[in-house]
């Protein structure tokens, strides 16, 4: 007992330290960031990729240790599987993650030190407002066309810059209203030219590139036909893709397989074309508890750790199989969104219904809520110690978060004081507003993600302990999606969102008023009248941000951003675990990174042989 205590004990004090260790070393003339987390337990990491040009083809050579050609790794993924395999249209991890496998983009980020790197491109460069762009010659779809600045100038003008799919990328690359220009110099270079200096704008050109000979049938149809090609139904053998890895069967609600690219554009340093493995499975599980199941059945070879599993697999990994990371703190951010809405849906109906809306869009209702929470009580009781409380919209490894802001213990007697300022009365334990309504409302979170049915069922608790009525309901997540992106038929839910510790702007599509996921307050962006005096400073925030070219410049407006959502409390952030994460200690060239987390690079990834 006392060796699982003290390893918690050191998980603990590495998420302490973790912003401390952070560098912020960034050169202003730049924006390009080193980073590296020295608590979480990462190890020594390859020389850069290097461009290798073989036969006329410009290949992107990794130098890590020479590996083994063969096998297959299995990792479990909790939910219904993938909604789209249209990497231009995820709206979801899931989807957006087995995307990734299929689909590189123009650049990438450094996984360790942060910085943007060439992926597609050879190379690039920046000449004031003008970013040139170098394609590699001679490298291929998975059909064996070659890709070309074709693929790249239909990418973003006929999809990107039309909002085609998910309008995030567009939403982050406006700025006053305008979209860089787009030029095509010669078959392997492209031009873009953004009308202002644009700090944020070479992590833009991480978007996936998508063959024009295949997609743009679809996409001259208009956004409905696009968004509805390439479903979870489609033939595996018609997704034309460029990625280390392509489908090969996907069996709904049991798994995904993709195959590897045997054309993909990365090689070792025996000039041998990577990926290493054969192939990669996605099981699909219902929960968490099932996700742990198969993994000690020997299923899966990954599995996130949580809670009292971190103990309790800690004390049995030098008897296992399995060898166990610690990545330091999520990088995304778990929170309970309350629904602001005040419009009418195509129906002519209240999203949120009147009275529902005089109590959420009340600043002392919402304060109430946040001081009612037990943040400390989830990181022990949910979390068992292996996480931090979290206060901001910045996640706690961000280099822009805001150190000023400390938060506070639960206090429900504050919440009392806010709601009676606010005209709430309790009578007998009941909680009702001024005008004699009980106040009764829904919460929802997504159906198999234990941990945050278990939060749900802790903040039903407090808040039903301050008079409310709570009715909380897990769903299944995709349903979940539907009510927050679509319907806007929902009250409060907890959600979690991925992010990036180096860029804000990043967030853009969350945090102004006309963005895609903007979600406590979809839509209203385009309705000025509904929108709040603190929502249009957002949006002032993150285009001037954007503008802005130094870190100096830039932090005190995230600051200030951040500063503002604690104050108005439209989303209350709850806690940030760690990642720590098993994975079989047959796989090598495991190097993980706290950007990226632990197989960030599947295509080094082997499989040892045994002896």
């Amino acid at each position: 007992m006392k060796r699982i205590l003290i390893w918690v004990l050191i998980i603990l004090l590495a998420a302490a330290a973790l912003i401390s260790c952070i560098r912020k070393d960034i050169p202003e003339d730049t924006g390009f960031i080193n980073i590296k987390n020295q608590d979480s337990e990462i190890s020594e990491h390859p020389q850069p990729n290097k461009n290798i040009t073989l036969n006329g083809v410009d290949y992107l050579q990794s130098q890590a240790p020479v590996g083994i050609f063969g096998g297959e790794m299995v990792i479990s993924t909790i939910g219904e599987g993938p909604k789209t395999f249209n990497p231009c249209n995820t709206k979801d991890a899931t989807s957006a993650t087995m995307a990734g496998l299929m689909y590189d983009g123009l650049l990438t980020t450094d996984s360790y030190t942060g910085e943007v790197i060439p992926q597609l491109a050879k190379s690039f460069e920046i000449k004031g407002n003008n970013y040139i762009i170098n394609l590699r010659h001679g490298i291929k779809w998975t059909d064996g066309e070659p890709i070309t600045a074709d693929d790249v100038i239909y990418t973003y003008e006929d999809i990107v810059f039309k909002g085609l799919g998910n309008t995030a990328a567009k939403d982050a690359m406006t700025i006053r209203g305008k979209l860089p220009e787009l030029k095509k110099t010669d078959d392997y270079t492209v031009q873009f030219t953004t009308p202002e200096p644009f700090a944020p704008f070479l992590r833009q050109l991480t978007y996936p590139i998508v063959p024009k000979h295949i997609y743009k049938k679809y996409s001259d149809k208009g956004d409905s036909v696009f968004s509805a090609f390439m479903n979870p139904n489609t033939p595996p053998n018609k997704i034309v893709s460029n990625g280390a890895f392509k489908l090969k069967e996907y069996v709904a609600a049991q798994r995904v397989v993709f195959v590897k690219n045997p054309d993909y554009y990365k090689i070792n340093t025996e000039n041998q074309k990577l990926p290493y493995l054969d192939k990669l499975v996605y099981l699909i599980v219902g929960d968490t508890n099932n996700e742990i199941l198969k993994f000690e059945a020997k299923e899966t070879d990954m599995l996130g750790l949580r809670g009292s599993n971190v103990a309790r697999y800690k004390i049995k990994e030098n008897n296992s199989d399995y060898k166990i990371y610690n990545l330091g703190a999520d990088t995304g951010t778990l929170f309970l969104v309350i629904n602001l809405n005040n419009q009418k849906n195509s129906d002519g109906k209240w999203n949120v219904e009147p009275k529902k809306q005089k109590w959420f869009q009340n600043r002392d209702f919402r304060a109430a809520v946040d001081w009612a929470i037990d943040r400390e009580g989830m990181v022990k009781n949910i979390a068992q110690g292996v996480a931090k409380p979290l206060y901001t919209a910045e996640s706690l490894n961000s280099i822009y978060l805001n150190k000023y802001i400390k938060g506070h213990p639960q206090d429900k007697n504050v919440s009392k004081e806010s709601l009676k300022k606010a005209g709430f009365e309790l009578k007998n334990g009941i909680l009702y507003d001024s005008s004699g309504n009980r106040v009764e409302f829904d919460l929802y979170t997504n159906a198999g993600a234990l941990e945050r049915e278990s939060i749900g069922v802790m903040i039903k608790q407090d808040l039903e302990d301050l008079g409310m009525k709570v009715n909380f309901k897990p769903i299944e997540f995709n349903s979940l999606v539907n009510k927050l992106s679509n319907t806007n038929d929902w009250d409060m839910a907890i959600m979690g969102l991925t992010g990036s510790p180096l860029e804000p702007h990043d967030g853009k599509n969350v945090w102004t008023s006309k963005g895609s996921l903007h979600l406590f307050n979809m839509g209203s962006g385009y309705n000025q009248k509904s929108i709040y005096p603190w929502e249009k400073e957002l949006d002032e925030i993150f285009e001037e941000g954007a503008l802005k070219l130094s870190f100096k410049d830039r932090k005190p407006l995230y600051d200030r951003y951040q500063t503002i959502i604690y104050n108005e409390k439209p989303i209350i952030y709850l806690y940030s675990p760690l990642r720590i994460t098993a994975i079989r200690k047959k796989f090598k060239n495991i190097y993980p990174a706290p950007l990226s987390g632990l197989v960030h690079n599947l295509d080094e990834i082997y499989i040892e042989e045994k002896k």
